[in-house]
């Protein structure tokens, strides 16, 4: 049974691309997932079978072998580190809240500033496995 990594799959679309480690890209449609999987992220190993489709090469049978690492995961802070970041991140917000309570909205260096550092804060928090 041939292998391969997910180039790309997008579950909205309803399909994507396997590159086979014979180096051909073969056509991933949603229904060659198996029951209850319902998204591959990229470079995600798997295995399949392979059937002629109208336009080439179309995987069947897709059964994930091993999940690529993720990269927000090998990438985030420490811990310690995150628990000073949080910290800042709630003094932000309390100058922001107190701003709002005088009816008024941070100045927009301070709400870009928010803003950033929030994002960041998410993206950190946010491993998917």
């Amino acid at each position: 049974m041939p292998t391969g990594r997910v180039r790309w799959f997008d579950a909205n679309k309803g399909y994507g691309f396997i590159i086979a480690d014979q180096g051909k890209d073969v056509f991933l449609p949603a229904t060659a997932l198996p029951q209850g999987v319902t998204t591959l992220r990229k470079g995600a190993k798997v295995e399949f079978s392979v059937v002629d489709g109208h336009k080439g090469p179309q995987a069947m049978g897709v059964k994930p072998i091993a999940s690529a690492p993720s990269l927000v995961k090998a990438t985030r802070p420490k811990p310690d580190d995150m628990a000073a970041i949080v910290e800042d991140l709630i003094k932000l917000l309390d100058k922001a809240g107190n701003d709002l309570r005088r009816h008024h909205y941070p100045s927009p260096t301070d709400s870009r500033k928010l803003a950033t550092v929030m994002r960041a804060v998410a993206d950190d928090f946010d491993v998917q496995d």
